[in-house]
């Protein structure tokens, strides 16, 4: 699967933004999806993943509460609702797919996109 991700910009603190992940091929919906984030030379920190049928989430303890991840299946599309931003918040986002289950660990998923960048000014 080739992942397309978009959305990502400047924004205030306080702020909402939601990013966009688009999928190519017919088996969107056997893929686990999440978004991981990458501040500067650090590593990718787990922000959020959404199981196949998307009735499973979980959550970075960083975004919880402010962020929501969904997917559209039909469109072959992942979402993140981001809200609330904090300069913290500011990193270029990836979404990534496995099909195995929800992972925190950036190294089980097999799959990913481009990076989108986010920039939180306060």
């Amino acid at each position: 699967v080739q992942l397309q991700a978009s959305g990502g910009g400047l924004v205030q603190a306080g702020d909402s933004l939601r990013l966009s992940c688009a999928a190519s091929g017919r088996t969107f919906g056997t893929y686990v999806m999440a978004w991981f984030r990458q501040a500067g030379g650090n590593e990718r920190d787990f922000v959020a993943a959404v199981s196949w049928s998307g009735t499973t989430t979980s959550y970075g303890d960083s975004v919880k509460g402010r962020f929501t991840i969904s997917r559209d299946n039909a469109k072959n599309t992942v979402y993140l609702q981001m809200g609330s931003l904090k300069p913290e918040d500011t990193a270029a986002y990836y979404c990534a797919a496995n099909k195995k289950w929800i992972y925190r660990d950036s190294a089980m998923y097999d799959y990913w996109g481009q990076g989108t960048l986010v920039t939180v000014s306060s």
